[in-house]
This record gives structure tokens, sequence and C-alpha cells, in this order.
């Protein structure tokens, strides 16, 4: 980390260090945003909603391997800002490096294994006989990618704990913009339907993974993804492992709760299927902002911790809660006024379009909470708190919510699986809330 990194860390106004560091993020996060809707928008101009209702189906399996980048990615940022608090450079490299072919192997580890059993997945997600094969061809092809897309997701966040927020994006804004460029091409003017979309994904991720791969290469950083440099000694694994697992349990988490959702609205038709995966769609535009949001603050909260500046901390803390309050409050906002425009653009058919309405209508009522939730629980993992942030992780997508789809789902039936999510979001926010005040509380006092 650079001398001037460290003064901007250290000494920067609030506003303009958080906002330096965060708008790149959430930017990072657009580009995601952008990203996951290509696929959904351009399958949706075949005017086929069942390719809808498959790749609905598919893409939280999808996301599987990106909550295993988050492992090495969220729990690698944490130990390294921390460790440059701390002036241990040399630590931070073989962490750096220890991401890196980690990712490599859980990846290769991964794809075999979606291969192997893809026929298991389809069966467990739900997948209809009109859905089966498209669903299985999407599937396929993105698997063959799992080390790029886990490489990609780790280091999008690892740069940015060397204080490089605007080279992490870059990363991320050019594996998804080749993607979104190919999408049109593959699945329209090619007329490869659901293998383009695929393609287009694999090769948006390689070209993510490779730019990071290169940055490294050339000798631009202090740290290294060089194999000699890989270690597991001095609790390197156990640390990263210790706040990544809690941090990645939140995106697999969300990833299986997706996974039953859409096998139990399964059960009201592929249009009701399609519709519910339209409107996670919108909600994810207020959801991805702010997570990008939070994962910009990270890592000069993590530094702070190292550092013991506490006074500094809690300034950020401060600015940071009431500035992503104001960034959920208005983009839930849009979100609601945009609704029809936007669910128009990936559905055609009047019942899906139906369903589709009813659904954002709903998850909206608590998407204002998610500013304030993902700081909170950034800050969480910024700290080192392991337990609280495993507990929050497993609450949100797990404890809380899949119950509440399965209790709601026999009161409200289709409507009451949309409404699990607003539930475990209210009961979650008070929970982070909680052991964020007893957490910082317990770590500022002196011993």
């Amino acid at each position: 980390m650079s001398t001037d990194t460290l003064t901007v860390f250290e000494k920067a106004p609030v506003p303009r260090v958080v906002l330096k560091n965060a708008i790149p993020a959430m930017a990072a996060m657009l580009m995601v945003l952008i990203y996951n809707l290509a696929d959904t928008f351009f399958i949706g101009q075949t005017h086929n909603d069942i390719l809808v209702a498959a790749v609905s189906l598919a893409t939280p399996v999808f996301l599987i391997f990106m909550a295993a980048g988050t492992v090495f990615g969220i729990g690698g940022t944490s130990v390294i800002s921390r460790a440059f608090g701390e002036g241990r450079v040399e630590y931070a490299k073989k962490v750096c490096a220890f991401c890196m072919w980690s990712c490599v192997a859980v990846g290769i580890v991964m794809s075999v294994g979606f291969l192997f059993f893809m026929d298991q997945i389809l069966t467990m997600i739900g997948a209809s006989e009109d859905t089966w094969e498209p669903a299985k061809t999407y599937l396929t092809i993105v698997a063959l990618g799992g080390p790029f897309v886990l490489i990609s997701n780790c280091y999008s966040n690892i740069l940015r704990a060397e204080g490089q927020p605007n080279k992490a994006m870059v990363g991320q804004i050019l594996g998804n913009f080749l993607n979104v460029v190919l999408d049109p091409i593959m699945i329209l003017t090619f007329r490869w339907g659901i293998a383009g979309a695929a393609i287009a994904t694999v090769v948006g991720n390689m070209a993510g993974a490779g730019y990071y791969i290169l940055y490294y290469l050339w000798g631009q950083s202090d740290l290294s993804i060089h194999i000699r440099d890989f270690s597991v000694k001095n609790k390197i694994c156990a640390n990263v492992l210790s706040i990544g697992i809690p941090a990645s349990l939140g995106s697999l988490l969300m990833s299986v709760s997706q996974i039953i959702v859409n096998a139990r609205m399964a059960q009201y038709g592929d249009m009701a299927l399609a519709g519910m995966g339209v409107a996670m769609k919108v909600t994810m535009i207020t959801g991805m902002v702010c997570i990008g949001f939070g994962q910009g603050v990270q890592p000069l909260l993590g530094y702070c911790v190292g550092a013991r500046l506490w006074e500094r901390f809690k300034k950020i803390m401060r600015f940071s809660v009431f500035f992503s309050l104001g960034l959920s409050a208005v983009m839930t906002g849009v979100c609601y006024l945009l609704r029809d425009a936007i669910i128009r653009t990936f559905l055609t058919e009047p019942a899906s379009f139906d369903y589709a309405v009813t659904f954002t209508n709903i998850l909206l009522t608590t998407s204002i909470l998610f500013g304030v939730f993902y700081v909170l629980t950034n800050a969480l993992q910024a700290m080192g708190a392991a337990a609280q942030a495993l507990i929050i992780n497993l609450s949100r997508q797990g404890i809380i919510y899949i119950p509440a789809l399965f209790l709601l789902q026999s009161v409200l039936g289709a409507n009451g699986l949309a409404w699990a999510q607003p539930v475990a979001d209210l009961l979650s926010t008070t929970l982070v809330a909680g052991l964020y005040l007893g957490t910082s509380r317990r770590m500022m006092t002196p011993a």
C-alpha cells in the first residue's frame, strides 16, 4: 500500500474517502447487476417466457460459484486490510497468493462436481419438462468456467484492500461489459439462444479474471499471486476462511433459498416462476448498489481496526450508515416508479407480467433497509468478528428466510413465498444492528 493511500485512509475527510472507495465499488456492482440482467433481458427478446423461466432456475445454481469466490475475496480483503494497518506487508502478500491458488483448486473441483451431478441438480431445482433442456444447456456451459468465476469475484474485492478501488472496478466492468456486448450477438444474431447467454457469461468471467492476473504479474502491486508465495502457515488459511466462509454463506444461502423458492414456485406454473425471477431482479437493483457501497467501506474500516483508529472508525460508520439509508430509499423509490417498465423489458405473457408486478410490490416493502444492513455486515467483517458475521449470514437467507418460505406459503400461497423476504430483511437488520453495537463496544473498550 503506497504512502499516498495510507495518508488518504488515515487523514482524508471522511465523506471524501468513503465515496472515493465506495463509488467505484458501487459502479462495479452496477455492472454486475447489468451482467445479471443481460442474460434475462436478451433471452426475453426471443419472446419465449419458458426460456426466461429456465434462466431463473439456472441463475441461483451458477451463483454458487460466485459465493465460493466470495470466501476468498471477502476473507482475503478483511485479513489483508488489517495486515496493512498493522504494517505486515509480507503477510498480506502471502494471503493474496493463498487466495489465488485456492480459487483455482476449488473452482476445478466445483466444475467437475456440477458436470457429474447435473441431472440431480436439475431435479432438485424443480426443472419442468419444458425447462429441463435449456436449464441443462446453460448450467453445463457456465460450469466449464468455474475457476475464472472464482478468481474474478475474489480479486474484485482484494484490490480494494490495497487501496485500488478503480482498478478493481475496471476488472469487473471489463468482464461484465464483454458479457453484455456478446449477449445480443450470440442470443439473437447467431440464434444460439440460452447457449449463447451461457457462452457470453463464461467469456466475460475469463476476461475479468485475466485482467486481475495480469495486474499482479506485471508487478503493479505490493501483493502477489505467485505460487512461490502460497502458504497456509501463520493461520493464513484459518484467518481467511474464518471471515470468508461466514461472508460467503450469505451468498450461498441466497442461492440455496432461491433454488427453494423456484422449486416451490414451480408448483404454480412456469409463468409464476418467470414472474418471481424477474421480480427478484427488480429488487436486486437496490440490493446490488447497497452491496457495492458496503464492500467499498469495508477496507477503510478494516484499516482503522488494524491501526486502532477508533475515532476515525466511528466517523466513517456514522457517515456510511446515514448515506446508505438515503441511497437505499432513493433506489427503492426509483424501482417502484419504474416497476412496470422494467418488468415489460423481460416478460411478454400477461400472466407472467401480473405475477411479476405483484411479487415486486411485496419485495420492495423492505428494500429501504438494504443499505444499513450491508454497511453493518461489512463492519462486522472488517472487525474480524467471525462468529457475529456467521450468525448474520446464516440468518438473513437461511435460519430466518427458509422457514418463513414454508410457513408463509402455507398461509398465503404464492404470495407467501414473496413475503418471506421482507420478513427476513426486517428481522435480520434488527439482529445485525444489535450484534454490531455489542461487538464495537467490546473492541473499543480499553483492556
